[in-house]
């Protein structure tokens, strides 16, 4: 069979942030950094995999996080309208990747066993554990359940020929990577398994942890995935926009080429 096309599409961004929002015990900690938020298509001719779905206005107000793009129209340059997605891979239930599952009402979800008992189970009386989630979201999920959307996995499965899932979890109890064959090699859609290219490539811990030793397990884990290091895209991280090819839009990138100018050296991100 063929490789897969991947792109990353950003909907929003939020500049207003530091170091410590993003790496626990970091010496510079309140040095400024920035965090866009990116869903992913995974596209082969006809069939199209959409990765996480963002989150759309509404919830952007509750949460004062506003979105410069609804996640609908983000995929529209891709020629993607939201009732042709039919295949949904969730990388967790965090709001910001499940905040939009009520835009394709069609879609399967792919999920990890491990984040639907988690976001519906004990772990969720807890206000810290339970901040990144809305409950809209998990009910939208339920109720995708009880119509027969929803394939769940149990660690490592295979979502299409290519395309394979993997349970890392760390960040929260059930977030999986995503693994597509490209041309490039087995490129890994990492989502928040590694937040930023720092938190794999220096083993920088995100703070927002729910097993610390799952989240240092996971880094491993993403390198025994991909062809090469680079490959590894990670989930919120502004320079993938300057290290891969605008496509179709400003805000559309195409990552199955690799990176521009090859392979990245060991440290890029502290140039």
């Amino acid at each position: 069979m063929s490789n897969w096309e991947v792109y990353a599409i950003k909907y929003a961004d939020r500049n207003a942030r530091v170091r410590a929002d993003s790496f626990i015990f970091d010496d510079n900690h309140d040095a400024p950094h920035a965090m866009d938020y990116f869903v992913w298509l995974i596209r082969r001719g006809d069939e199209v995999i959409l990765v996480d779905t963002g989150y759309d206005a509404e919830e952007g107000a509750l949460r004062d996080r506003p979105i410069r793009l609804d996640p609908v129209g983000a995929l529209a340059p891709l020629g993607v309208a939201p009732q042709d997605v039919t295949e949904l891979i969730v990388t967790h239930l965090h709001y910001d990747h499940a905040g939009g599952l009520h835009l394709f009402p069609n879609a399967r979800l792919h999920l990890q066993e491990a984040e639907m008992a988690y976001a519906t189970g004990p772990c969720m009386c807890h206000d810290t554990l339970r901040a990144p989630f809305t409950a809209g979201h998990i009910c939208e999920a339920v109720k995708r359940l009880y119509s027969g959307k929803v394939t769940f996995y149990d660690g490592d499965a295979q979502v299409a020929d290519g395309v394979t899932v993997h349970k890392i979890g760390g960040h929260s109890r059930g977030l999986q990577a995503v693994r597509v064959r490209t041309d490039a090699g087995w490129l890994v859609l990492a989502s928040d398994a590694s937040h930023y290219y720092e938190n794999i490539w220096a083993r920088k811990l995100f703070p927002i942890v729910v097993d610390l030793q799952d989240m240092l397990d996971g880094f491993d884990q993403l390198d025994r995935l991909t062809t090469r290091r680079d490959l590894i895209i990670p989930g919120h991280d502004p320079a993938v926009r300057h290290l891969f090819p605008q496509s179709l839009a400003d805000h559309v990138f195409r990552l199955d080429q690799g990176p521009l100018g090859g392979p990245l050296a060991d440290g890029f991100w502290a140039k």
